[in-house]
């Protein structure tokens, strides 16, 4: 890492890029060196992937997010100075499509729960093995969820008590109206479904739930699935029993 934190690009001439004809941006964030070297060199294998940058904690990360406007970072959730939750708040307000995948040794269920209600995407235990990382930065660049159905059951449970708790306050209105079939695509986002399992249960296509939770996601101004989630159980659009 050079000492304004960014990092050599791993692009070159003839590589295959993401969609758009750009590389997926990636920026990584961790307090262990191993840990980003391990992770950057996995990345910069990926002729569609680019790490522009590596920050040593969350102070530091929402600084070069800021300026170097990444498309996926991944966060780790403890760190010095300022930890993954915080920062993860600050990017989403400076940077607001940036996908944030938190890095964490334990399916830790409050922790987990903040990272996502701050704006993260979803999780990776640390002992994932390393070729798996680029699919996931694939995946969340895409609009997935990256949530197995074992957080998702506790993000429902969790969703469920929100939604008791803030009962009697007003919803802020206006609220945006989604169709009928909107709604049904994102109650299933909220059970931890991906698209192909939407598709199968609804009888449609995978394009057809792709553009549903691309329709979810522009009207209600928000940039990833369980934000929609959150932001649907607590203006009382959605209940999770």
């Amino acid at each position: 890492m050079t000492e304004s934190g960014e990092a050599r690009s791993s692009g070159g001439p003839g590589e295959t890029k993401a969609s758009g004809g750009e590389p997926i941006r990636v920026l990584i964030v961790d307090d262990h060196e191993l840990i980003r070297r391990s992770l950057a060199l996995a990345l910069a294998a990926e002729p569609d992937i680019e790490v522009v940058g590596e920050a040593s904690d969350g102070q530091e990360a929402v600084g070069l997010a800021d300026r170097l406007m990444p498309d996926v970072v991944l966060m780790d959730v403890r760190m010095p100075r300022q930890d993954g939750i915080e920062a993860t708040k600050g990017i989403k307000v400076s940077v607001p499509s940036t996908r944030i995948i938190m890095l964490t040794v334990s399916d830790e269920e409050e922790d987990l729960f903040e990272a996502i209600k701050a704006g993260a995407t979803g999780y990776l235990l640390k002992d994932v093995q390393i070729n798996d990382v680029p699919a996931a930065v694939r995946g969340v660049h895409e609009g997935q969820s990256l949530i197995n159905p074992a957080m998702a059951a506790k993000l429902i449970n969790e969703f469920a008590n929100m939604s008791k708790k803030e009962a009697e306050r007003p919803p802020q209105l206006p609220v945006p109206r989604l169709t009928e079939r909107e709604m049904e695509v994102l109650r299933l986002v909220a059970k931890g479904m991906n698209n192909r399992e939407i598709a199968k249960q609804l009888f449609i296509s995978e394009n057809t739930v792709k553009n549903h939770v691309r329709n979810i996601l522009d009207k209600l101004q928000l940039h990833s699935r369980m934000e929609a989630v959150v932001y649907a159980v607590r203006e009382r659009m959605l209940e999770i029993t």
